[in-house]
Order: structure tokens, then C-alpha cells, then sequence
């Protein structure tokens, strides 16, 4: 095999990569979201300079995938911090679980979505809908919401989930990081299907290798149920942690 095919590979195994190259277009992608306020010293010492806190605003989503590109359907969750950089508000993808191989080694490696491996699940039981997350046999997280109570503005539901997002990018060296970079991206091409709003309640539970309940609940300000159809934007640098301004590079 020449240079050239294994720089063409784009990941290993060479000869049977682990996720298809370029953008995927997600169909289908079903949200449940619960914003809750959470503690704001936990809440700082969550997000990473140079990202600045405001209202310690945590959004817990589950989000069923219909159909993807290149992966098919999956299911993923996690939580995401409200933040600004440079003046500009948006979200910190503070910690993400998801059921599907290919997707989690895609994220991590073409971008910088911290996605581990959890099994997540959205489903509607009995007039509510249910999203759980678990890790192993335990429970990390329940959320539930009345389902399709009351009908949300689709350019709201829009603006809740196409905000710019932040993600820390780190690719460890023998003796530290060879790359460690705060990186944006943002959804292309949304298109809202159906969107819905009403009452909801989220439980967290301990566990070391998914922390959810590091960032407690203590107050669910909304919630929201959308369907829509989008496309990942490629990640852009916007601070590097290891050519600081004012550091030797």
C-alpha cells in the first residue's frame, strides 16, 4: 500500500475504515429536549475557557435518528451548556452517548463531538414521551414530557436547535496533546417538521463514565419534541489551547 492510499483512507483499518468520508445528511432526526437550570459553580467548572457562562442553562437531549447517510439509524444523547464566545451565544457539547459505532468514530475523528458509547432510547409510553439514557445495565438519565401538548413555533424550534456549537478537539501525543483546539460548527439546512412544546420532568443519575448529575436539575425551564431533517456544518478553529495569543508558536 502507497502513501498516498493510506492518506486516502481517511481512518483505519485501511482496508476496512470504520465510517464513511463526507457530510451526512440526517431524515428524520426526532428531538427531545429538556433546558434546566442547573448549579452555576458546577456549571462553570464545566465549560472550558475561553467559552463565557451566563445563565447556567444545561439542555439535555435524546434524539432518535431515522435515517443517516452512511450510518443509518442510531439514537444519541447528552447535554449541552448555553455559553458565548466573542459575543456570539451558543451551546457547549458538554458530553455525548450514542448506540451506533460508526457515528461515534466519525464524530470523534472528522470532527470533535466528545461521543461515547451509551444506549439511549425515545419512545412514547402511555401519553408521555420517554427519553432514557443508560450505560450498561444502569440508569443515567430520564426525561419525559407530555406528549405533543401544545404546538411550538417551528422558527423558535429552529433557533433552540441551529444555535452555533462549541466542542473542544484534543488528539493525545505521548507527552500531552499534539492538538487541542476550541472548534464551531453550526446545523446547515434545517428544516423543521413538527414541533411541540409542553410540561416535563428530568431525573439524573450518578455514574462515573456518563456524569450527568455533575450538572443537577434544579429547575426544567422548557422542553420541546421536534422533528426535522439537516445537515453538520465541518468544524472551524476559533482558539487553539496549545498557540495561545502571546505564546510562541
Amino acid at each position: 500500500m502507497r502513501a498516498a492510499d493510506v492518506l486516502a483512507a481517511g481512518t483505519t483499518p485501511l482496508t476496512a475504515p470504520a465510517f464513511p468520508p463526507g457530510a451526512h445528511r440526517f431524515t428524520d432526526r426526532e428531538y427531545l429536549n429538556v433546558v434546566y437550570r442547573t448549579d452555576p459553580e458546577a456549571f462553570r467548572h464545566a465549560l472550558p475557557e475561553p467559552l463565557v457562562a451566563g445563565d447556567p442553562l444545561v439542555r439535555f437531549e435524546v434524539m432518535h435518528m431515522g435515517d443517516v447517510d452512511g450510518f443509518g439509524p442510531y439514537t444519541e444523547s447528552g447535554q449541552a451548556l448555553a455559553c458565548s464566545f466573542d459575543g456570539e451565544q451558543g451551546e457547549y457539547l458538554h458530553g455525548m452517548w450514542l448506540d451506533n459505532s460508526p457515528a461515534t468514530f466519525a464524530g470523534r475523528e472528522q470532527s470533535a463531538y466528545p461521543k461515547a458509547f451509551g444506549t439511549p432510547r425515545l419512545a412514547v409510553e402511555d401519553g408521555a414521551l420517554v427519553g432514557t439514557l443508560h450505560k450498561g445495565s444502569l440508569p443515567v438519565a430520564v426525561a419525559t414530557m407530555a406528549y405533543q401538548h401544545a404546538p411550538l413555533d417551528p422558527a423558535e424550534a429552529a433557533a433552540q436547535i441551529g444555535v452555533p456549537t462549541f466542542m473542544v478537539k484534543l488528539v493525545p501525543g505521548r507527552s500531552g496533546p499534539v492538538d487541542a483546539r476550541l472548534v464551531r460548527t453550526r446545523i446547515t439546512d434545517l428544516t423543521v417538521k413538527r414541533a411541540f412544546t409542553g410540561p416535563a420532568r428530568l431525573q439524573l443519575f450518578h455514574h462515573v463514565l456518563a456524569p450527568l448529575a455533575d450538572l443537577p436539575v434544579r429547575e426544567v425551564v422548557s422542553a420541546s419534541h421536534v422533528l426535522t431533517d439537516l445537515t453538520l456544518a465541518p468544524v472551524e478553529t476559533v482558539h487553539d489551547y496549545l498557540h495561545q495569543d502571546g505564546e510562541d508558536s
